[in-house]
C-alpha cells in the first residue's frame, strides 16, 4: 500500500505559499514523519502564480520533481481556477482545501475530488494582519480537512516561523481558520454531505 502522501499548493506570488509549505513539512517532522517541500515559481513577481509542493511518509522521501498526481490541491485564491489547471493530475478520491466564502453548491469540482474544505482565509487574513496572506490561515484549513498532521504541531511551528511581533497574529489565523473551516465528503450519489 502506497503511504506516501503528495500535496500541490497553488497560490500567488505574495500569499507565502513557500513559507507556508516549509510550517507545514516542520511540523510533519516534529511527529517524526519523513516530509519534503520546494517551490516552482513561473514568473518571479508579486501576484503571479507559484505553486508549492510536499510530500511526506513514514520512510524517506527521496523524490524532488514536481507533484504532477497530487493526493491534496490546497488552493489559496479563487482567482487561480481561471489562470492554471488546479486539478491537472489529481488522484481519485483527492481532497481539495481552498479558500473561498462561496458554498459548496457553487463550485464545480471534479468527480475524482472526494473531500472538500473550505475557509475564507481572505476574510480571517483581512481581520487579523490587515492584509492579504493566507498561508497561515490555509494550514489551519489543510490540518483540519486532512487530519495529517496535528494543530498542536502546526501552533509550534508556525511559533518558530515568525518573529514575535507577528506570531501572535498567524497563530490566531491558523487556529481561527481550523475552527472555521466546513468539510464535505462526496457521497456514492455525487451529493456533498
Amino acid at each position: 500500500m502506497e503511504s506516501m502522501k503528495e500535496i500541490r499548493i497553488h497560490g500567488r506570488g505574495g500569499h507565502g505559499v513557500v513559507l507556508g509549505s516549509e510550517i507545514f513539512v516542520s511540523a510533519l517532522i516534529k511527529e517524526g514523519k519523513f516530509a519534503s517541500c520546494f517551490p516552482f515559481f513561473g514568473v518571479e513577481r508579486r501576484g503571479a502564480p507559484v505553486f508549492g509542493f510536499v510530500r511526506f511518509d513514514e520512510r524517506p522521501v527521496r523524490q524532488k520533481d514536481q507533484v504532477y498526481y497530487p493526493d491534496c490541491v490546497v488552493v489559496m485564491d479563487g482567482t487561480l481556477f481561471k489562470a492554471v489547471n488546479i486539478y491537472q493530475g489529481v488522484k481519485e478520491n483527492s481532497t481539495l482545501v481552498v479558500n473561498e466564502s462561496r458554498s459548496i453548491e457553487e463550485l464545480t469540482i471534479p468527480a475524482n475530488v472526494r473531500r472538500v474544505g473550505l475557509v475564507d482565509a481572505t476574510r480571517i487574513s483581512l481581520e487579523k494582519i490587515k492584509t492579504f496572506i493566507p498561508n497561515t490561515a490555509m494550514l489551519g484549513a489543510l490540518c483540519r480537512t486532512t487530519g495529517w498532521v496535528s494543530l498542536g504541531s502546526l501552533v509550534k511551528s508556525v511559533s518558530e516561523s515568525f518573529d514575535r511581533k507577528i506570531r501572535q497574529k498567524n497563530i490566531e489565523m491558523l487556529e481561527r481558520a481550523y475552527e472555521e473551516t466546513k468539510i464535505f465528503e462526496r457521497g456514492e450519489d455525487g451529493k456533498w454531505r
